[in-house]
């Protein structure tokens, strides 16, 4: 039992790195093509491709179902978005943003806690 619970919490601790990982990559892979877009040159609009394709390689090691994985990755997209917005591109959040982040979040958990049957 105690074997169990303890991979169980490496398995979570790791998830929870990948996606934020792979957040940061998928976010700031955005931001790079985004920058690219307006001034910034070719150079990193392919410096944003690249890092758009590496989060789709790091974010599929997790080994859950693809729905569940995706579904709980969201709301860790989600967080890590809103962060880049108000640190890189300066952004002032408006609290509605900040409502539908916490559901956005709360969805992650119910879809993570596999409640009302078998995923």
């Amino acid at each position: 039992m105690a074997d169990n619970i303890g991979y169980f919490c490496v398995m979570n601790i790791w998830s929870l790195l990948v996606f934020i990982i792979s957040a940061a990559l998928e976010v700031g892979g955005d931001a790079l093509i985004r920058k690219g877009f307006r001034g910034g040159g070719l150079t990193l609009i392919v410096a944003g491709f690249c890092a758009l394709g590496c989060y789709g390689l790091v974010v599929n090691t997790v080994p859950w179902d693809f729905s569940k994985l995706l579904g709980a990755y969201v709301a860790v997209f989600a967080v890590v978005s809103v962060i880049v917005g108000r640190v890189a591109f300066g952004e002032v959040i408006p609290p509605a943003t900040w409502l539908g982040l916490g559901l956005i979040c709360l969805g992650g958990l119910i879809i993570q806690s596999g409640l009302g049957g078998k995923s």
